[in-house]
């Protein structure tokens, strides 16, 4: 069934309900559960624009020579500085830094619970509105492409299929979320699922 178009009201109220965390293993039934290690703290920028009346949602392409998650589509974002107050102001550092997103055309919605990630962080993905429009300027060391993808894409529970691939000697199953030539899987799937179960 497809997804209603989602506006910026209806979002805030979703995310005000409460919810269960997610993760990167758990579609596995437990397998690769490791609740004895300590995660360190990140956050994510969840980034939806306006365009033509509709909401997209700003993603990243990250180069294939950075030594994690080469070629990977993710969100701009990473892990708290201690400069940083929150995991908002490292969402909005960090997504400045990789896209030259300006803090002040960042309007914080709302927040989907942590996702606990395979490289042991626990990443909080904070929802905002980008209030215009901006020059995107990828940070050349981290980030080959900035593009956008209708959030509808991403809230329509079709476009979703569940993969796995070999770790650690067993077979770790995820979300996909392809559009067009970007293939979208692990975390940044998993989070746009979370959301648009949120929104449904």
């Amino acid at each position: 069934m497809k997804a209603e178009p989602a506006s910026f009201d209806r979002i805030r109220e979703a995310l005000a309900r409460p919810g269960d965390g997610s993760s990167d293993f758990d579609l596995n039934g437990g397998a690769f559960d490791t609740p004895t290690k300590t995660l360190r703290p990140a956050g994510v920028l969840v980034p939806l624009i306006a365009r033509d009346g509709m909401l997209n949602v700003i993603l990243t392409k990250r180069t294939s020579h950075l030594k994690h998650h080469p070629g990977q589509i993710a969100f701009p974002g990473g892990k708290v500085e201690p400069t940083d107050a929150d995991v908002t102001a490292a969402a909005l550092r960090e997504s400045q830094e990789e896209i030259g997103l300006p803090p002040e055309l960042v309007e914080v919605v709302g927040y989907l619970p942590p996702h606990e990630t395979v490289s042991v962080f626990s990443m909080t993905p904070v929802v905002a509105r980008v209030t215009r429009d901006f020059d995107k300027v990828p940070e050349p060391g981290e980030v080959e492409d900035v593009f956008e993808v209708p959030l509808a894409h991403l809230l329509d529970p079709e476009n979703y299929r569940v993969q796995g691939r070999r770790w650690m000697g067993s077979t770790r199953y995820y979300f996909v979320v392809p559009y067009g030539p970007y293939y979208i899987w692990g975390a940044t799937a998993r989070i746009c699922r979370v959301l648009a179960d949120r929104l449904a």
